[in-house]
C-alpha cells in the first residue's frame, strides 16, 4: 500500500505568542507596602491635627497608589502560564515563575503548559478491506503556544480531542488490519511503530492551530468487531496452518534429501529409483504427519 498522505491544511495562526512586558514582583510588593503603611500613618497624622485635611487626602491618594501597585502583582505557578490582553489585545504571556509586576490593568487568564494525556474511546470503523474494527489511541501533549491555545480555537482541550480521534479513524481507514505475509505492505496489527509515527505526524498537524505539541502518540486497543472476531480468528488459524506445514513441509524435503545423499555417498544401500520413491513417500509421511507413525515390519520383498 502506498503510504499514507497526512497532509492537513489548516488556517495560518492571526496571534502567536510572545514575551509579555513584566518586572520583579518582590520589590513591587516592597513599594505598594510602603506606600500602603505610608497612607495610614499619613491618615492617622492627618486625623490628630485641626487642619490637617489635606494630610487626610494626600494619605488617600497614597493609599490608591499603593492598590494599584498590589493590583499588578501576579503570581505564576511552574508548569503555568499567564496569558495577559489590555482592553482586549492580547499584551504577552508570562512563563518565568513566581511573583512577577505587570500593567495593573491587564487581564490575567492561567493557562496550563503541563505534559497532558488524552485517550480516545473505543471507535468502532472499517479498515481498509472494509472489516468493522474496534480501536482506540492515547496522546501525549502540551501546549506549545500559548496564544494561539487561548486565542486560535473556542477550547483547546476539547479541540484536541476531536481532532485526535479524527486522526485515529483516518488512520483505521487508510490501512488494513492485518495483511498476509506475501502480501507486503503496512498493517495496524503488524506495522505499531510506522502506524504511530504515522500517527503522531496527522495528529500534529491537525492541533498544530491550537498551538499544540503532540509528544508521542499509541494504539492502546485494536481487535475485530466482535460480529466478525470468530470468522477473522479461524482465518489466522487457518493462515497460521498453512504456514507451519508450508515450513514442515521444507524441512521434511531437506531432510530426505540428506538421507539419500548419505545413503549414497556412504554406499549403505544400493536402491533403484523405484525404491528411492518408495522410501521418499515413507520418509514425508513420517515426517510432515501431525500423528506419531506406526511401525510396520516388512518380511517381504519391497517389491510385494
Amino acid at each position: 500500500m502506498a503510504e499514507l498522505d497526512v497532509a492537513v491544511e489548516m488556517p495560518k495562526p492571526k496571534v502567536t505568542e510572545r514575551v509579555a512586558r513584566e518586572v520583579n514582583g518582590w520589590p513591587m510588593a516592597g513599594l505598594a507596602f510602603v506606600l500602603v503603611v505610608g497612607a495610614v500613618v499619613l491618615f492617622v497624622i492627618g486625623l490628630s491635627q485641626d487642619q490637617g485635611g489635606v494630610l487626610i487626602v494626600l494619605s488617600v491618594l497614597i493609599f490608591l497608589a499603593g492598590l494599584i501597585v498590589a493590583a499588578g502583582l501576579t503570581p505564576v505557578s511552574p508548569g503555568r502560564a499567564r496569558v495577559l490582553q489590555i482592553l482586549g489585545r492580547y499584551a504577552g504571556t508570562l512563563r518565568t515563575d513566581g511573583l512577577r509586576w505587570v500593567n495593573p490593568i491587564s487581564q490575567r487568564r492561567e493557562i496550563s503548559t503541563r505534559i497532558r494525556n488524552h485517550e480516545t474511546a473505543v471507535a468502532k470503523v472499517n479498515d481498509a478491506d472494509g472489516n468493522p474494527i474496534e480501536i482506540a489511541a492515547v496522546v501525549v501533549w502540551q501546549v506549545e503556544d500559548t496564544a494561539q491555545a487561548m486565542f486560535e480555537v473556542d477550547d483547546f482541550v476539547e479541540f484536541v480531542a476531536i481532532q485526535t480521534e479524527t486522526a485515529v479513524r483516518h488512520i483505521a481507514n487508510s490501512y488494513p488490519y492485518d495483511v498476509h505475509p506475501d502480501e507486503g505492505g503496512l498493517s495496524l496489527r503488524d506495522s505499531t511503530d510506522e502506524i504511530t509515527e504515522t500517527l503522531s505526524v496527522e495528529i500534529g498537524a491537525r492541533v498544530q492551530a491550537a498551538g499544540v505539541q503532540v509528544i508521542e502518540s499509541r494504539i492502546t486497543h485494536l481487535a475485530y468487531a466482535p460480529e466478525i472476531a470468530q470468522a477473522m480468528l479461524r482465518r489466522q488459524q487457518a493462515g497460521a496452518v498453512v504456514a507451519a506445514r508450508q515450513r514442515i513441509v521444507e524441512g521434511a524435503v531437506g531432510m530426505v534429501e540428506l538421507a539419500l545423499a548419505r545413503l549414497s555417498e556412504h554406499e549403505v544401500v544400493d536402491l533403484d529409483e523405484e525404491r528411492k520413491a518408495t522410501m521418499v513417500s515413507n520418509l514425508l509421511v513420517v515426517l510432515c504427519g501431525d500423528r506419531d507413525a506406526q511401525p510396520v515390519v516388512n518380511a517381504g520383498s519391497l517389491y510385494q
